[in-house]
């Protein structure tokens, strides 16, 4: 029951966000949609790769002190490292507003 479970997780976090009901007519705001989707794609990676380091039972606080130096080692802040990490567990691109996004 619990691989069911988790499976079904995994399948809803890493699902691709749904297509906009009307596609832009304007060809720039179409290209700015796709890096942003691009840039949320990676970050979703990242945060995978948070998730590996600092599992999510971890809370923020104590995730800090694991990511802290992964965070250091690739070149990423440790802000944006938690922001990938919870858009990671959430799928919830909100997590990034303000932050990466």
């Amino acid at each position: 029951m619990r691989a069911v479970v988790r499976q079904a997780v995994r399948d809803v976090r890493t699902a691709p966000p749904p297509p906009p009901a009307d596609p832009p007519a304007d060809p720039a705001l179409a290209a700015l949609r796709a890096v942003v989707d691009d840039l949320a794609t990676s970050t979703h990676a990242i945060g995978k790769l948070m998730l590996e380091v600092a599992p999510a039972y971890l809370s923020d606080t104590d995730a800090a002190d694991v990511l802290a130096p992964l965070c250091a080692q690739i070149g990423e802040t440790l802000t944006n490292g938690l922001a990938a990490r919870r858009y990671a567990m959430s799928g919830d691109r909100r997590a990034l507003h303000g932050i990466v996004l």
